[in-house]
């Protein structure tokens, strides 16, 4: 994976935090489990809403915790082998998984659900409220 730009420009001020979320979601950038994000229609008026959906097929919903960390969204998968069960071919692995996406500031965790395998967090990203400013101009002589 390629080197994102350094944000170092002299015009991008406070902006080194941003830099390195960037560096952290480079690092944990595993395969598995696959995921995707899709933009869902505004209805009235409503905030843009982004959904993350995992594929997570094999856990139970006491076996996933989604939380938010630092503005970060981390969701954890945890299954155990059970070892009652002699297996004479075992191709599917008890796997723990740990996937981060990092937050905007604003973005706002509607709600998770878990059906048919898939984990789909719903999310929302409201409007920033547009802010202009007078800075006033001291004088001094």
């Amino acid at each position: 994976m390629s080197r994102v730009p350094s944000l170092s420009s002299p015009f991008l001020l406070g902006f080194d935090e941003i830099e390195r979320a960037l560096d952290r979601v480079v690092k944990g950038a595993d395969g598995y489990p696959p995921y995707n994000i899709e933009r869902c229609d505004r209805n009235n008026g409503q905030p843009e809403r982004l959904r993350i959906t995992l594929a997570v097929a094999g856990f139970t919903r006491d076996q996933l915790d989604v939380t938010i960390e630092e503005n970060q969204l981390v969701i954890r998968g945890r299954q155990q082998d059970d070892k009652a069960r002699q297996y004479i071919h075992r191709g599917i692995a008890a796997r723990h998984f740990q996937r981060t996406f990092v937050l905007a500031e604003g973005m706002q965790v509607l709600g998770a659900d878990l059906k048919n395998g898939l984990l789909s967090i719903d999310l929302a990203r409201p409007e920033p409220e547009k802010i202009v400013k007078t800075i006033a101009i001291n004088e001094h002589e």
